[in-house]
């Protein structure tokens, strides 16, 4: 643009053109950076809720946060019930005095954030018939422990017998279904 036409730009306008091009750049640059800072920040906040969204759930964070829930509940005695947790994949084992407090506990491990499935195994077990019952867990299970200690195949597999209510429920992880197997085959042969 020569200084002729400059001129007259600037009597029509009220500005020289210099001004309304250093004008137009600052506005533009403006627009600009408003618009790559909204991108980073809605891009920022989306990567965020996915990041939380995706966090991997600890078995063990899932368990102490579904004692800790069971513990405050005055519907259950949590001292009873044993909560076991695998791959998000929850059990809950023991006794409670009565069956609105065995729905109570599965739907306080079931409500929990990141557990997949609940399985009850809960045993509805009068007050007064505990001790005797208790006793007779006590006993069965460390028959059924002993039993796994002698067969030379189980002793080193990490399986653990537990009894409730007069039911043994093994837990551990093993090797092969042949492992499964021998060890449910150990109980059924263990003398109650």
């Amino acid at each position: 643009m020569d200084a002729t036409h400059e001129s007259r730009l600037a009597t029509l306008c009220g500005i020289s053109v210099k001004k309304k091009i250093m004008n137009t750049r600052y506005v533009l640059t403006l627009c600009t950076a408003l618009v790559i800072g909204g991108a980073l920040i809605t891009g920022s906040a989306h990567a965020l809720g996915k990041a939380d969204e995706k966090a991997p759930t600890n078995d063990s964070w899932l368990t102490a946060k579904t004692k800790i829930a069971l513990f405050v509940d005055a519907r259950i005695k949590v001292s009873e019930i044993n909560v076991e947790t695998s791959q998000r994949s929850m059990i809950i084992r023991g006794k409670v005095d009565s069956d609105a407090a065995k729905q109570a506990a599965e739907g306080i491990a079931k409500g929990m954030d990141g557990v997949k499935t609940v399985q009850n195994e809960l045993q509805v077990v009068a007050p007064a018939k505990r001790e005797a019952i208790d006793d007779k867990d006590d006993a069965i299970t460390t028959r059924v422990n002993a039993q796994i200690a002698k067969d030379s195949y189980l002793k080193d597999a990490g399986i653990r017998a537990q009894t409730n209510a007069g039911v043994v429920s093994l837990s551990g992880e093993v090797s092969s279904l042949m492992t499964s197997a021998q060890a449910s085959w150990t109980v059924c042969r263990s003398p109650a």
